[in-house]
């Protein structure tokens, strides 16, 4: 399951000196590109029916300039899903998961490349989605929720930061789980080894085998 052969380098720019990485993945690529067929669909039926209607134009003479303007700008869903797919496709080869002695990471980027890190204090909440395409490809997506919520004007939805279509789902979610609760505990309960005025987390975690 380990896979350093694949670990970017720049994930070594952003772990700690002392942050041992145990795990990275990266997802599959079509489950992954998969996101971006509702929003497809929705553009395909949307330039579908801009075509309909275009084409009744036309055919009663209405070909006026503006009426190409208008729908240059009413065809928008549709192009903007078909690019939506390219960009997917750009953002997978960016796209790699780990798991650290610390902490989760998540690294993505479209045009640059963003980090983000996830505390095994932060997390509410961890569970594992396999779908009908994900479980076609052998992979699936594991989801930590860390209290944060999308405040939008239909209320709110809480935010997930999630390992996507990756391959062996429930042996690595066991293992964020049974990591983040030593990890925890030894955060909590320092071992009799450390130095009496040591107030934290300062030792070097050993996975379980």
């Amino acid at each position: 399951m380990d896979q350093f052969d694949r670990l970017p380098p720049e994930f070594d720019a952003v772990k700690d000196n002392d942050e041992t990485i145990y795990w990275t993945g990266q997802p599959k690529f079509v489950p992954f590109l998969a996101k971006g067929i509702p929003f497809l669909i929705i553009g395909l039926l949307w330039g579908a029916f801009d075509l309909f209607f275009l084409m009744n134009m036309m055919s009663i003479g209405g070909g006026q300039p503006f009426i190409w303007i208008f729908m240059l700008l009413h065809l928008f869903p549709f192009y903007g899903s078909i690019l939506n797919m390219f960009r997917l496709a750009l953002v997978h080869q960016n796209t790699f998961y780990a798991i650290t002695s610390k902490r989760l990471m998540l690294r993505t980027g479209f045009f640059g490349i963003d980090f983000k890190a996830v505390d095994y204090d932060k997390i509410q909440n961890l569970e594992v989605n396999v779908g009908p395409l994900e479980k076609l490809f052998n992979v699936g997506t594991i989801r930590a929720f860390t209290g944060e919520y999308a405040h939008t004007k239909n209320g709110t939805r809480p935010l997930f930061n999630e390992f996507i279509a990756i391959d062996e789902p429930y042996e690595v979610f066991k293992k964020i789980k049974q990591d983040s609760l030593d990890i925890k505990t030894d955060w909590n309960y320092p071992n009799q080894l450390r130095p009496e005025e040591n107030p934290g987390y300062n030792s070097k975690y050993i996975p379980r085998e």
